[in-house]
């Protein structure tokens, strides 16, 4: 059984070092630990489903907003049955409700 570290360790590594989950079972082998890689899978998927609260209270924060910002950012991503890179996409989605200035008072603060 995982420790909510361990899980969270392996959610870092997959999504913001990313690092594939094979590679995280092959890091573990070599220092002796046998995880296999569906095993790593069902702890993200077990993850995901823990976490659904805090992003379905996240998307209903945004969807307060009256302004929204989004940027999408591609990344190459490994393919490891073609062996060969794919196009990944990353998106980041921001709210701004602060007022906007109008072009007077921008003006006036230059």
């Amino acid at each position: 059984m995982p420790t909510e570290a361990m899980v969270a360790h392996v959610l870092v590594s997959k999504y913001a070092d990313h690092l594939p989950l094979y590679r995280q079972a092959q890091i573990y082998s070599r220092q002796g630990v046998d995880l296999d890689r569906s095993t790593l899978a069902a702890w993200v998927g077990k993850a995901a489903f823990e976490l659904k609260p805090v992003f379905d209270a996240l998307i209903a924060d945004l969807r307060r907003s009256t302004k929204l910002f989004m940027d999408e950012t591609i990344a190459p991503v490994l393919d490891p049955g073609r062996r060969k890179t794919k196009t990944g996409y990353f998106w980041a989605l921001a709210r701004d409700d602060r007022p906007s200035a109008s072009s007077s008072e921008a003006v006036g603060r230059i």
